[in-house]
C-alpha cells in the first residue's frame, strides 16, 4: 500500500503538477535572468513561465484524449441517446454527456440548438448546457494538478449536481414556449452516423487540439498574467479584505466578477490558483471559476438569441443561485478538502 502511495504521489507531482517544470523555470529565472524567484519580478516571471508551459502541455494532451473519446459521441448519437430517456434519469445522462463535449459554453450552444430543434425535453438540454463548460475530464485533471484530487473530485460532483438540479427545475417549470420560434422550426434531418477508423479518430483529435489551442491561447496568457500579478504584486491584505474568508459577501462578489469575463477552465485556473495561494476560501475560488465558465457574458448573449428573456433569466437565476450555494458550502466545509 505504501509503495502504491509513493508511485501515485510521484505521478501526481511529476505528471500533473510538473514539479520538474517548476524547477526548470526556477533555474532559468535565477541562473539565466539573475532574478530571485522569492522577489516580485522573479516570482512573476517564474509563475508566468511555469503556468503557461504547464497549461499548454496539459491542454494539448487532454484535448487530444477528450476529442478521441468525443469522436465516439457525435451530436447525432448523443441526440439519439437522450431522445430515449425521460425524467431525472434523462437529466443525469444529459449532464454526463456534457462532460465529453466542447470546453466553453459558447461552443455548446450550437449543440444545444440542435437538441432543442430535435424535440428533446428542455430540461435535459439545459442539464447538458450547464455541465458542458463546467465539468469534463480535462477540468478534473487540471484541477488535480493545481488543487489536488479531493477538490477536483468535489468540483466535478457539485458541477454535475448543479447541472442535474438546474435542468430538472427548468423542465418542471414547462418553459418551452420561451424558446425562440425559429429554433423549433429548424428542419431536423436524421443523418447517418459515420463510423471513423482509428487513423481518422487520431486525425480528428489532432485537428481539435490545433483548433482549440488557437481559440484559447490568448485567454490562457491573459489568465496567467493576471494570476502572476495577483500572486506577486497585489498585497494579501487587499485580497483578504475584498474576497477573503472574513468577508461574508466574498462568494457573491466572486460570482458577480466572474460573469462578465470570458474564459474557459484553462484561462481561469491560473487566476484561481493565485487567489487560493493568497488565502481566499476554496468556495469563493470555485464560485469564481464556475461563474466564468458557465455564465460568461458572451455565452449569455448567444443564448439570448435562442431563448426569450424570461427563460434566460430563469437559467441565469438558477445557475447563479446554485453557484453561490456551492461557494458558501465549500467555504464552510473546505477543511475537509484541503
Amino acid at each position: 500500500m505504501k509503495f502504491i502511495s509513493i508511485i501515485f504521489g510521484w505521478l501526481n507531482d511529476q505528471l500533473l503538477k510538473m514539479n520538474w517544470l517548476s524547477e526548470l523555470a526556477r533555474k532559468l529565472v535565477e541562473d539565466v535572468f539573475g532574478l530571485p524567484i522569492n522577489e516580485r519580478l522573479g516570482g512573476s516571471i517564474h509563475f508566468f513561465l511555469y503556468d503557461t508551459v504547464k497549461i499548454f502541455i496539459l491542454l494539448s494532451v487532454l484535448i487530444f484524449m477528450i476529442s478521441y473519446i468525443q469522436s465516439y459521441f457525435p451530436p447525432e448519437r448523443t441526440r439519439k441517446i437522450l431522445g430515449n430517456i425521460k425524467g431525472v434519469k434523462g437529466n443525469i445522462i444529459g449532464a454526463l454527456l456534457g462532460t465529453i463535449t466542447p470546453f466553453c459554453s459558447c461552443s455548446s450552444i450550437p449543440i444545444f440548438i440542435g437538441f432543442t430543434s430535435a424535440g428533446l425535453p428542455l430540461g435535459i438540454t439545459f442539464s447538458f448546457l450547464i455541465s458542458s463548460p463546467l465539468v469534463d475530464l480535462a477540468s478534473f485533471l487540471l484541477l488535480m494538478s493545481f488543487f489536488g484530487v479531493k477538490i477536483a473530485a468535489a468540483y466535478v460532483v457539485v458541477g454535475l449536481i448543479l447541472a442535474v438540479i438546474g435542468g430538472t427545475i427548468i423542465g418542471k417549470l414547462k418553459l418551452e414556449k420561451y424558446v425562440e420560434g425559429y429554433v423549433t422550426e429548424i428542419e431536423n434531418v436524421d443523418s447517418e452516423i459515420i463510423i471513423l477508423t482509428r487513423e481518422e479518430r487520431i486525425a480528428y483529435s489532432k485537428d481539435q487540439v490545433m483548433e482549440i489551442v488557437k481559440k484559447v491561447w490568448l485567454y490562457v496568457l491573459i489568465g496567467v498574467g493576471i494570476g502572476a500579478a495577483i500572486h506577486n504584486w497585489i498585497p494579501e491584505s487587499i485580497i483578504q479584505n475584498t474576497i477573503g474568508t472574513d468577508n461574508p459577501f466574498s462568494v457573491l462578489i466572486a460570482t458577480a466578477v466572474g460573469i462578465p469575463m470570458y474564459a474557459d477552465i484553462f484561462g481561469t485556473l491560473p487566476i484561481a490558483e493565485a487567489l487560493f495561494g493568497k488565502g481566499v476560501g476554496i468556495g469563493t475560488v470555485l464560485s469564481f471559476m464556475m461563474a466564468v465558465t458557465a455564465l460568461s457574458l458572451p455565452s449569455l448573449i448567444m443564448l439570448s438569441k435562442v431563448v426569450k428573456p424570461k427563460l434566460l433569466a430563469v437559467f441565469v437565476g438558477i445557475v447563479a443561485t446554485g453557484i453561490i450555494i456551492i461557494g458558501y458550502l465549500f467555504n464552510a466545509f473546505g477543511f475537509m478538502f484541503t
